[in-house]
């Protein structure tokens, strides 16, 4: 159980960030335009992902040594000191949003979501590199119900942008909410930095002596 929690948290800290592909379906939130597709597409386009990550490290884990576990957590210590700078910047950016309604087709919201999150290149280093990364050294049906709890952020996540942003477009424009979720953001990524940092050092110590 406590692996579906940290796999939702550390979810939801990765992906609740002020991107192109969230302000896309804010956007579509506002405008009231096919919020269901662009949120499933979103969603079940993450799942694919974050399990392919992890699968993907768990697979190549027997193949793994001390220098390229030891490369693979210096690269995760570098994304997560990137991004929670990345979140340190964005305190001080304000948001705009498009709420334009001309009309738009189905199939073009279709290739325009696929677009936003297939081209958008952080989501890969979100889901399939630091997800992936982050659980290799969990046992088998601990990477499962940690994928879970990462793909349930997403799905909770995505509908909740949607959705709320139809009915609270007030407080879905608001910089100021959007830099208090950047703060609890930057805590949480700060306090796993910690754990990897440490993880790393274990791992340099108890291979070099």
């Amino acid at each position: 159980m406590e692996y579906l929690i940290l796999g939702f948290f550390t979810g939801l800290s990765l992906i609740f960030a002020i991107g192109p592909q969230n302000i896309f379906v804010i956007e579509q939130g506002l405008k009231k335009q096919n919020i269901f597709l662009v949120c499933i597409i979103c969603s079940v386009s993450d799942l694919f992902l974050i399990f392919f990550g992890i699968f993907l490290f768990h697979f190549f884990n027997q193949y793994f040594n001390f220098y390229v576990e030891l490369v693979l957590n210096i690269l995760m210590i570098v994304f997560l000191i990137f991004f929670i700078h990345s979140k340190i910047k964005s305190l001080k950016i304000n948001i705009k949003f498009d709420v334009d309604t001309q009309k738009i087709s189905r199939l073009e919201i279709i290739f325009k979501t696929l677009s936003f999150t297939y081209l958008n290149v952080h989501v890969y280093s979100d889901t399939v590199f630091f997800l992936g990364n982050f659980s290799k050294k969990f046992i088998f049906f601990d990477k499962v119900y940690f994928g879970a709890g990462a793909s349930f952020s997403s799905f909770l996540f995505f509908f909740g942008l949607g959705y709320l942003s139809s009915y609270l477009s007030k407080h879905a424009k608001s910089n100021k909410i959007w830099r208090n979720i950047n703060l609890f953001i930057v805590f949480f990524m700060s306090i796993l930095t910690i754990y990897i940092v440490k993880e790393t050092l274990y791992l340099l110590l108890n291979n070099t002596f």
